[in-house]
């Protein structure tokens, strides 16, 4: 029996375990290839991160530097706007001093020429003064000249009708704000000025002057004192509590008038305190010259409410005259005070129930 020959296989298994191995040689030679290849390459990857990263670095910082610079423009920006709206007002301001600086030069020119010829009036108003007086034969009174008033003497008395006759005079001189003018808006304006000022208002310079007068009239032989009020009576500066000093005392007058060149208005009106200080004197005064300008504002105390209607200071001002000594003249001297109408009729009154007077002076008295 004849034998089968065997076919030939040429895919065999072994065949195939050679191509198998023959191919994963080649693949791992290419990985081992790669892999040598991406560790040759990783120090110069490394490097382009690095130079990546500090490039990003650079370009943060770079950005917050412009967030910074423009910050600081707007800043800038607005600095000079400000600037630019600063300059404009100082210009306008200049532009206005300049302004007023051309009207004080125009007023000042002004007020020179009205000055001198107030001078030739006055140099004028002299050499009549003096014609008359040598040609006058008639001889003011003796006792009436203790200290002279503005060089002229003291002979306006008669014209006035206010007569010093007591032999203890008080003088009872009003120092509130109100003394400042006879205008309650100039009187609010004077009473935030400085204390100069103050001293130099027209009127406050009117009174001081009154008790100059006052001072030059009192007799021989008779005594004074000088009492201020506001919301408070005291006496003098430098004064003692109820001292009455001679008339013929000129160092003391001459102290009197220098204190009295030391007082600043101020505050509210309490005539009920000044009546009140006059009764406790002891002695008694024998006359009262009162210097003021209207009704008081406050009485005992301090009024509650913050302005007083005019019906409020009336009954303020009867209740002061409640307080006043028994049986002694009181002589008025009223100064304006614009809106004040019941004024003049309670002040007139007050002169007729203690036989004494009231004067409305004129505006260059005395």
């Amino acid at each position: 029996m004849s034998q089968r020959r065997r076919a030939i296989e040429v895919f065999t298994l072994s065949f195939l375990d050679c191509i198998c191995c023959g191919f994963g040689a080649v693949i791992l030679f290419y990985t081992i290839v790669s892999a040598r290849s991406g560790l040759d390459q990783m120090p110069a990857t490394d490097a382009l991160s690095a130079e990546v990263s500090r490039l990003e670095e650079r370009l943060r910082a770079g950005r917050r530097s412009l967030a910074t610079l423009h910050d600081t423009l707007d800043a800038t920006r607005t600095e000079a706007a400000a600037a630019t709206a600063q300059s404009n007002t100082l210009a306008a301001e200049l532009a206005r001093h300049s302004a007023q600086v051309s009207n004080y030069d125009a007023t000042h020119l002004s007020r020179e020429a009205r000055i001198a010829k107030l001078r030739a009036d006055i140099q004028a108003l002299q050499e009549g003064t003096r014609r008359l007086e040598a040609g006058s034969d008639e001889q003011a009174p003796p006792g009436q000249d203790v200290t002279p008033f503005r060089r002229t003497g003291a002979d306006r008395r008669y014209i006035t009708g206010l007569k010093l006759h007591g032999r203890r005079i008080l003088i009872l001189l009003d120092v509130s704000a109100s003394m400042l003018h006879e205008d309650l808006v100039s009187i609010l304006r004077l009473r935030n000025a400085d204390d100069a000022t103050k001293r130099a208002a027209a009127k406050w310079r009117r009174a001081v002057d009154i008790v100059h007068w006052l001072l030059s009239q009192v007799p021989p032989g008779s005594a004074y004192q000088i009492q201020t009020f506001n919301t408070r009576a005291q006496p003098l500066p430098g004064e003692p509590a109820g001292k009455w000093i001679s008339g013929g005392d000129l160092p003391q007058i001459a102290r009197d008038l220098e204190a009295l060149q030391s007082l600043v208005p101020a505050d509210g009106t309490s005539l009920y305190l000044a009546f009140a200080a006059a009764r406790t004197l002891s002695p008694l005064p024998d006359q009262i010259v009162l210097i003021t300008d209207g009704l008081p504002t406050q009485g005992r105390t301090a009024a509650p409410r913050k302005y007083v209607d005019s019906a409020a200071r009336a009954r303020l001002f009867d209740e002061a005259v409640g307080q006043l000594p028994e049986h002694v003249p009181v002589d008025s001297v009223l100064l304006p005070m614009q809106g004040d109408s019941e004024a003049a009729h309670r002040f007139w009154h007050l002169a007729r129930t203690s036989d004494g007077s009231v004067l409305m002076p004129a505006r260059d008295w005395p």
